[in-house]
């Protein structure tokens, strides 16, 4: 069982309805990995609205080529470490590859996430009607779904690699289709993921619940980073989507910070992010 931080964050607690107001209201959600308490607590310190306990893990921390590796016993450990970290700032946790394969291994992974690890969501990626009746469970049980489509890491042998989606207008329009779909069947909040802007923008339009982008360009309602890119500490070449915000700061969480208050301005992502 997690134990959350004690002390008592200044903020009031972003909560899952709330981020639904922040996108009427146009106010910019802020989303950012941890994998750990210690991050955990300079995001909370930072006023980052949503922490993201993804299944990047397995390439940032444990140093696989994908997510693939990646388990539901590393995802609760994982979420429940982050959380000890945690006030205010809203925790999401990836249901990792095949745990969502079918309606009892997405409920069992939800469960554990929510029970054990302390997540306030689960994540979800793609649209298959596999997914459509997991994430009704779900929510069917209270426990709130963010979807994720365009460049889903979970497809990556399907996708040959990880490229840009929704290039195409047919392509595009399935996207759509999909998002729709995920919100119809109860997602509360959905990412979209390596993406032309104008998908991006078209997506977040057409959809009541918030949309929040990675490499999907400025008009969503919101943008999500790795940690360890935004830091410029991932091995090997930084995604064209991410911003090195570590570099001429003299500490994380000036970095962080820094972070927060371009995407909350609109200054990030700027067109050399986008596709």
């Amino acid at each position: 069982m997690y134990v959350q931080n004690p002390n008592v964050s200044v903020r009031k607690p972003v909560t899952v309805p709330g981020l639904r107001a922040m996108k009427a209201d146009g106010r910019q959600i802020v989303v950012l990995t941890a994998y750990d308490t210690s991050f955990a607590w300079q995001l909370e310190m930072a006023g980052i609205d949503v922490a993201l306990v993804g299944d990047s893990l397995g390439m940032v921390v444990q140093g696989h080529r994908s997510t693939l590796p990646v388990t539901l016993d590393h995802m609760v450990y994982h979420t429940a470490a982050v959380a000890r970290g945690l006030s205010a700032t809203l925790l999401i946790a990836d249901v990792p590859f095949m745990s969502d394969r079918d309606v009892s291994h997405a409920l069992e992974a939800g469960a554990r996430l929510v029970g054990e690890g302390g997540a306030a969501m689960v994540k979800i990626e793609g649209a298959a009607p596999h997914i459509l009746d997991a994430i009704k469970a779900l929510t069917d049980r209270a426990i709130p779904v963010c979807a994720h489509l365009g460049l889903t890491p979970q497809s990556v042998h399907k996708f040959g690699g990880f490229r840009i989606q929704g290039r195409e207008q047919e392509a595009a329009d399935r996207v759509l289709q999909e998002a729709l779909a995920v919100e119809a069947a109860g997602a509360a909040l959905l990412v979209m993921e390596g993406v032309p802007s104008a998908l991006g923008e078209r997506v977040t339009q057409a959809l009541s619940i918030p949309v929040i982008g990675i490499g999907a360009g400025p008009r969503c309602d919101g943008q999500v980073l790795v940690l360890h890119d935004m830091l410029g500490i991932t091995p090997g070449k930084r995604p064209k989507f991410s911003k090195d915000f570590l570099a001429g700061r003299d500490s994380v969480a000036a970095a962080i910070a820094a972070y927060a208050e371009d995407v909350r301005s609109g200054a990030f992502p700027a067109p050399e992010h986008c596709f």
